[in-house]
């Protein structure tokens, strides 16, 4: 049975969005390129979306047992992965180029999740994606996804098969990650500063 629900749009970065019960978010050092979604961490996961950096329709509703399949005409074949939760409040945020920005709408009332006392729960994520343009890229593709969440021991996650190119991608992304932060970092010195004509100038 539905518990509660909460739609809002997401005002997208360039690279998705992370979605689960934690506000400890960090940059994934794993991308599910060939999906739609993959773990972030245990926490929390994060979604590929066609649309990049603009706007996409968010729909989340809390189940109080696994809900019936989406039968409704345009969704994408479901995904799903388990969560085991920080926090009983969800939270959402968008990946911007080298940042994370929280998502939640100010106005928009947190949803939290009904746990039990016993604190070992853990949380099935199940995820519908739709675009009306599904051919990636800027701007509004009037994307939207629809993500139920129901309390469910860990079971292994429901993914579709990937390329060797998804292989690859996931491959230079671990890659980059990995680099040492000095190794993207360009030293100046300030002689670096001036043109020829700026020196002759200066004497």
């Amino acid at each position: 049975m539905l518990v509660r629900a909460s739609s809002f749009t997401v005002d997208l970065g360039e690279g998705g969005y992370l979605i689960g019960f934690t506000d400890d978010y960090e940059y994934p050092e794993q991308m599910p390129f060939g999906w739609r979604c993959g773990p972030a961490t245990d926490t929390g996961a994060v979604v590929l979306t066609i649309t990049d950096t603009g706007p996409l329709k968010l729909t989340v509703q809390i189940h109080d047992a696994p809900p019936a399949p989406e039968t409704s005409a345009g969704w994408d074949p479901a995904e799903e992965i388990s969560l085991r939760p920080d926090i009983p409040a969800l939270h959402v945020a968008t990946l911007e180029q080298g940042d994370i920005l929280d998502a939640w709408p100010d106005e928009e009332p947190a949803l939290e999740f009904p746990f039990s006392s016993e604190g070992s729960d853990w949380v099935r994520m199940r995820l519908y994606c739709d675009a009306d343009d599904p051919e990636p890229g800027i701007g509004d593709h009037g994307e939207r996804h629809l993500v139920q969440l129901w309390p469910a021991p860990p079971t292994p996650p429901v993914h579709p098969d990937i390329t060797e190119a998804d292989r690859q991608a996931r491959a230079e992304y671990a890659a980059d990650m990995a680099m040492p932060l000095e190794d993207y970092a360009t030293v100046y010195t300030d002689t670096d500063m001036y043109t020829d004509t700026d020196r002759g100038e200066q004497d």
